[in-house]
């Protein structure tokens, strides 16, 4: 049976018959039989489709005679199924009209504010399971690491701590110096007016120690070496460098993830308290510059507002901020599908949310303490 349109017409109104198999073995017959059906209905105003003859069909010739329908209304002709003949595939071709009737959804380009807002706030469910659902595969991965140390990667340890920590500690200390000098000139300005310069020292100690040590320093190394990671592992994922790793049997979590979370661990606390010194020591050079106040005074008044209890608050803080950085760097690097235009917007997005994610664990420890008394 031969895959064709036939047509016969009485003055203004004319009837299609579809015959043959409009499926996608004959999509090219069917293709050439709609093509010319349209030329053969000028000066027709009405149009009965016929589909009793039909020996089979598809999705791919539903779509077809969708499209030829759509073709005779935009010409101004009057069409119509015989529902009655074929209700199957009257059915399927509805489907499809109807779909392809749909108003479009706008682009994120037309959409307002709203829109945005409700479609970011409708992903967050999806992005917390892909969080914590990486976040279980990597605690899941240090007992197994434990059990079979060859899996981990650990001669590039001693290069993770250099890159993240050595070759970091310069601009971390150069930022907690200026932080020093800022909260010094505060101090100053602030409480010279009362007369209490002598209580800048322990004003620098208590804030500098507990909290933006801690704090600016995980900032300094999430932006620095979390987006080195990111990058890193999304150029591995998109390169297939990942999908090798796997196919020789090695688990990814624990040949990347493992010693790049502990290089992190290792390094941030040690920033951290080099940059606690560095802070004293810009607060230092502000006090003495703007009041008359000894350095001997400076140093005595802050050896003595030094406490375990303010370097453990902060110390405590690090290596979960650390985590933290790695969690995110790496879990972006390896949801990374694309090319280099993936690479760079996951890198982007670690950065963010690292330094999101170290704000609110540094929030949620201030709380802690408070609560707790310390």
């Amino acid at each position: 049976m031969d895959t064709a349109i036939s047509t016969e017409r009485h003055g203004a109104h004319a009837s299609l018959a579809a015959v043959g198999f409009f499926d996608l073995a004959h999509a090219a017959a069917v293709l050439r039989a709609v093509e010319d059906a349209p030329s053969q209905l000028r000066g027709c105003e009405h149009v009965d489709v016929d589909l009793t003859q039909l020996a089979r069909i598809d999705g791919t010739g539903a779509v077809m005679l969708a499209r030829l329908l759509d073709r005779l209304d935009n010409d101004g002709l009057q069409s119509r199924l015989a529902a009655d003949r074929n209700p199957e595939a009257v059915r399927l071709i509805a489907l499809y009209r109807s779909r392809r009737n749909e108003v479009p959804v706008r682009s994120a380009g037309a959409a307002g504010v709203l829109t945005r807002l409700g479609a970011a706030i409708a992903t967050l469910p999806g992005t917390a399971r892909g969080a914590l659902d990486f976040t279980g595969r990597c605690a899941a991965a240090v007992p197994k690491t434990i059990a079979s140390p060859p899996s981990v990667n650990w001669g590039s340890l001693p290069v993770l701590i250099q890159s993240i920590g050595a070759d970091a500690w310069l601009v971390t200390s150069a930022a907690n110096l200026l932080v020093g000098l800022i909260i010094g000139f505060i101090g100053v300005s602030q409480l010279g007016r009362f007369g209490a310069t002598s209580y800048v020292p322990e004003l620098v100690v208590v804030t500098h120690f507990r909290e933006l040590g801690a704090l600016i320093t995980a900032i300094i190394v999430a932006g620095r070496s979390g987006a080195g990671l990111a990058s890193e592992i999304a150029t591995m994922k998109v390169s297939e460098e990942i999908d090798a790793l796997r196919s020789i049997g090695f688990d990814p979590v624990r040949w990347l993830v493992v010693p790049r979370c502990l290089a992190l661990v290792i390094v941030l606390p040690i920033l951290t308290w080099i940059g606690d010194v560095f802070a004293l020591g810009g607060a230092l050079i502000a006090t003495t510059t703007m009041t008359d106040m000894p350095i001997r005074m400076y140093l005595t008044a802050t050896a003595e507002a030094i406490t375990g209890t303010h370097l453990f608050v902060g110390l405590i803080k690090s290596p979960f901020l650390a985590l933290a950085i790695g969690l995110v760097a790496c879990g972006e690097g390896l949801a990374t599908h694309g090319g280099a235009a993936a690479v760079g917007a996951r890198t982007t997005t670690a950065v963010v949310m690292s330094i999101f994610s170290v704000i609110v664990i540094d929030a949620l420890f201030t709380l802690l303490f408070v609560v707790i008394g310390i």
